[in-house]
């Protein structure tokens, strides 16, 4: 089965979009995070960016850029990849960069790299992708993005499961129209209602792979 995104003319509008919006951001974010890196120094003196390895499209390894908002080291103290509400790791910068998800955005870099896109499944850990049943591996078919249709559709507060379901559809449904539908869902998710931010309880629920022995099937669009 071909899927659109996959489609040499669906890869060069997605890439044209990415291009002019990444390009974009970086020039007018440029001043308001030189702003923001001096209050990440001033806050505790660590680096300002966090770069960790996720696996990308047909799982390839690559190095995300984010904001640092956490101490240094910090996956290797408390809760390890797992990050709740009121975690102690977490700076008072870095409180406010993740309730207004500009943590994320250096990630245009990756974009404009040809590593993430801006929409696509969120990027992740090699120990979640081990851990793939092969339906949950089809989410790889496409870039990683800054933002996708589980981050508009309820975050963290949607179980694994239900989110990669989410990424699958969209591997088999893109259009850009969704694309631009999942941006504009994006601002009024993260700005506004900041809904999603962690799970149940206040808690990012770590990975746990989806029964082998289950049929698993796409939601409905």
């Amino acid at each position: 089965m071909t899927h659109s995104i996959e489609r040499p003319i669906g890869r060069l509008l997605k890439r044209g979009l990415d291009l002019l919006v990444a390009t974009l951001g970086v020039v007018l974010l440029f001043l308001p995070y030189v702003l923001i890196a001096v209050a990440i120094k001033l806050d505790d003196r660590g680096p300002i960016f966090f770069r960790q390895e996720r696996i990308g499209r047909q799982g390839r390894p690559f190095r995300v850029w984010k904001l640092r908002t956490m101490v240094v080291n910090a996956m290797s103290k408390g809760l390890g990849v797992t990050v709740s509400v009121d975690d102690d790791r977490i700076t008072r910068v870095g409180h406010v960069l993740r309730s207004l998800g500009l943590d994320e955005l250096p990630q245009l870099l990756n974009v404009l790299s040809g590593e993430m896109s801006l929409v696509g499944p969120r990027p992740t850990l090699s120990y979640q992708v081990e851990q793939y049943s092969r339906f949950q591996k089809r989410r790889l078919e496409a870039k990683p993005g800054i933002t996708s249709l589980a981050v508009v559709s309820g975050r963290n507060a949607l179980s694994w499961d239900d989110r990669i379901k989410l990424d699958v559809w969209y591997v088999d449904h893109w259009t850009l129209s969704l694309d631009l539908s999942i941006l504009f869902r994006t601002l009024w998710k993260v700005l506004v209602t900041r809904e999603g931010l962690y799970g149940e309880g206040g808690i990012n629920d770590s990975f746990v792979p989806a029964p082998k022995d289950v049929e698993e099937k796409e939601p409905r669009a």
